[in-house]
């Protein structure tokens, strides 16, 4: 298992798409193996027109995944190229810039046209560097039946007994939550209560994404994230799926609350 960066450019002759499927040249056969751990790159906005479809015009990291099965692409005659599948992605809340506070890259390199290799291979280090400046989509406290740990397996052990439970996981769009929260803000709609107020830097960029309409109810539908979702925090999303087949609205929910947020 190698730690890779994978640039994506705005405009590609390449068939990627995020989250999904890289796809490239044979030349990078060697630097992409299944398991390897991937950071997502943009460089240099150069169309001002794709500026709503990035989180920043400047080159910058914008989420993780892992490299899952790889398959040839010979569609072009006398060239092999190949497509690899993007497992557990996880887009950024923001843009991490490739340079740090201090101006200094991210990425360790002794040439000017490093950036210029859409594959680079780095260590662990400045992985978990990169890592430590972003804010994941996902957290791993969502654990009940509609806010759940996107990224746990169909089947899992729980500590104890060991016991082997079995569960229903819905595939969701990371990039509705991305929308969701552009245009819902992180204040829970339920409470007000502001985790970056209450807990500072380490609650920066933390809340729920709710579906009003249950995704387990509604199945595969067309997902609007400007009606169709909204943001609470853990204790209220909870709380409005406390009761199976029996979801409250924002409405029922703020009508219950008997508390007042205090922030110290």
């Amino acid at each position: 298992m190698k730690y890779i960066i994978i640039t994506e450019n705005d405009e590609s002759s390449w068939d990627d798409k995020t989250g999904e499927y890289y796809h490239y040249p044979s030349k990078y056969k060697s630097k992409i193996s299944t398991g390897d751990k991937i950071i997502y790159y943009k460089g240099k906005m150069k169309d001002k027109n794709f500026l709503n479809k990035r989180l920043s015009k400047e080159p910058h990291y914008f989420g993780i995944g892992t490299i899952g099965e790889i398959s040839e692409d010979k569609s072009i005659e006398g060239k092999t190229n190949f497509y690899a599948q993007i497992k557990n992605y996880q887009p950024f809340i923001e843009a991490v810039s490739f340079k740090n506070e201090n101006k200094e890259y991210f990425e360790d390199h002794d040439r000017s046209n490093y950036f210029r290799d859409a594959v680079r291979t780095i260590n662990e280090k400045i992985y978990n560097l990169i890592l430590s400046n972003a804010s994941l989509i996902y957290d791993t406290f969502e654990v009940n039946e509609e806010v759940q740990d996107y990224n746990s397996l169909t089947s899992f052990r729980v500590e104890g007994t060991k016991k082997v439970v079995y569960t229903t996981i819905y595939e969701r769009d990371p990039q509705l939550r991305v929308e969701a929260i552009r245009i819902h803000g992180l204040i829970c709609k339920g409470c007000d209560f502001d985790f970056e107020k209450g807990y500072g830097e380490l609650g920066k960029c933390f809340i729920h994404v709710h579906h009003i309409k249950p995704i387990s109810e509604r199945g595969e539908d067309l997902v609007n994230p400007e009606t169709d979702l909204t943001v609470l925090c853990p204790n209220c999303h909870s709380i409005v799926h406390r009761k199976k087949n029996n979801t409250l609205t924002i409405e029922e929910l703020k009508s219950i609350i008997k508390f007042e947020i205090l922030y110290i």
